[in-house]
């Protein structure tokens, strides 16, 4: 009788994982894609690279490479080592993620989702961010790889905070606070800072929790490298 190859569990598993992680990678880029084209401010990361790149001229693009780095940077000092395997998966996410999300924004504008009246855009704003703190919660869960800035979160999440995507989610973004207080001080002016951007502040790390419990509930927190 022939042999059956053996397929252990991970084999197994590895298609699911690699589904959920293109759902959730998609679900983060409309997120992201509809709070750009609504312009009711944006996620405090993107806020802050918005007032760096006006208070020293440099383009945002570039402020945004420069951002992603210093969150590696601070990843690896987290994790007490150099992870290669780490560094080439936050590369391996950001671009496709940046990709996605100049498309949909683009197609959105497009569509006229700007000339929408207030408070539908105020709405729309809102679930963006739940979107995105539902993406966060599904690939941080699949664990395979990730955005550097939500990696920060996961990494203080679970090391310092005992699980507490709330607690874990505001320590994340004091960076990203802390360089837009600078930049404001230093030139007297806030850009990309609006309703989304305190929406984002006061929920996202609770939306995030609410998403591990409520949205593929069986599914959890995989190969934790803390």
């Amino acid at each position: 009788m022939e042999k059956q190859p053996v397929v252990n569990a991970h084999q197994q598993e590895l298609p699911l994982m690699i589904g959920y992680f293109i759902f959730s990678i998609i679900l983060n880029s409309f997120g992201n894609a509809l709070t750009v084209s609504l312009n009711l401010g944006s996620a405090l990361w993107t806020a802050a690279a918005v007032n760096i790149a006006h208070t020293t001229l440099i383009p945002l693009s570039f402020v945004l490479v420069l951002e992603g780095i210093f969150a590696i940077i601070i990843n690896l000092v987290l994790v007490g080592k150099i992870s290669f395997s780490r560094i080439i998966g936050y590369l391996l996410f950001m671009f496709p993620f940046a990709y996605l999300v100049g498309i949909l924004s683009r197609e959105l504008i497009l569509l006229g989702i700007g000339n929408l009246p207030l408070i539908v855009r105020v709405v729309l704003d809102c679930i963006g961010i739940i979107c995105i703190a539902t993406a966060i919660s599904i690939y941080q869960r699949v664990n395979l790889i990730l955005h550097p800035c939500d990696d920060m979160m996961q990494i203080v999440r679970f090391k310092f905070f005992r699980g507490n995507s709330v607690i874990a989610q505001l320590a994340s973004f004091f960076i990203p606070i802390t360089a837009i207080v600078i930049t404001v001080m230093s030139e007297r002016q806030l850009f990309a800072v609006n309703i989304g951007t305190v929406f984002s502040l006061l929920f996202q790390g609770y939306f995030v929790g609410l998403a591990d419990r409520k949205v593929l509930p069986t599914l959890k927190h995989r190969k934790l490298d803390i």
